[in-house]
């Protein structure tokens, strides 16, 4: 399955280097989202477009601004 998908680096394209970065791949024909990490590629994180579009307008509102630390 995770051959068959097209991977995008969440990552600023012109950021050199090998990462690690995210990876985010839309599943075809079907409901899912898809991730995973470049240093661990065979380990995939499934879940549904409805709670990844949830997931990012959180972001997107700063729900999880705590989480980071500057």
């Amino acid at each position: 399955m995770a051959d068959t998908l097209t991977w995008t680096r969440a990552a600023p394209e012109d950021e050199p280097g090998p990462g690690p970065w995210i990876e985010i791949a839309f599943g075809e024909g079907d409901d899912l989202v898809h991730l995973r990490e470049t240093s661990d590629p065979e380990n995939v994180v499934t879940t549904t477009r409805a709670k990844w579009e949830a997931f990012a307008k959180g972001v997107r509102a700063g729900e999880f601004d705590h989480f980071v630390t500057d």
